[in-house]
């Protein structure tokens, strides 16, 4: 097994960061828990760098080993899952801006599971089986929490923001 560099897990850190916060921050709501919770993914795949063997896996591993962490940290006693904010400080993402503080809080009524399911699937455009070995459950898991977020989210906001048809979902 070849030995992986610091430079390289810093190359890696510096491509996947902009990622990892944007996945983080959509399942947080709050832009400093979604930096700790990079930061700390980041530490824990540091750990194990050396274990990671494809090049192509890092980012996978990485997003896997985030979404454990998140999972963790919403088992925590006292973790509160919603945290709302005011103001967005900065643009992140591509979008109308106008419906984003709408759409944050809509996510943020979701529970973890479910919130990390829309992000990885809708946000970060994995397939059904790339968030479930990102989350470590069966395909037909995902979809269920897809299928079951996507009908609270169209409660919550309405056809109007959300005009998904239930069959729309990609695989």
């Amino acid at each position: 097994m070849p030995r992986h560099s610091d430079e390289q897990f810093t190359e890696f850190v510096h491509a996947s960061w902009p990622s990892l916060y944007r996945t983080a921050y959509l399942m947080l709501g709050d832009r400093g828990l979604a930096e700790d919770l990079v930061q700390t993914t980041l530490a824990k795949t540091y750990a194990s760098w050396g274990r990671v063997r494809d090049v192509d896996a890092r980012l996978g591993y990485a997003r896997t080993t985030m979404v454990n962490t998140a999972t963790s940290w919403f088992r925590r006693k006292g973790w509160r899952n919603e945290q709302p904010s005011e103001h967005l400080r900065e643009r992140t993402y591509d979008d109308d801006p106008s419906v984003r503080p709408t759409l944050m809080q809509a996510l943020a009524q979701l529970p973890p599971r479910q919130r990390a399911v829309v992000v990885l699937r809708f946000y970060d455009d994995l397939s059904v089986a790339d968030t479930a070995r990102a989350l470590g459950c069966a395909e037909g898991t995902v979809k269920s929490q897809t299928s079951d977020a996507l009908a609270a989210l169209r409660a919550i906001l309405g056809a109007s923001i959300m005009p998904l048809e239930s069959g729309a979902t990609h695989d």
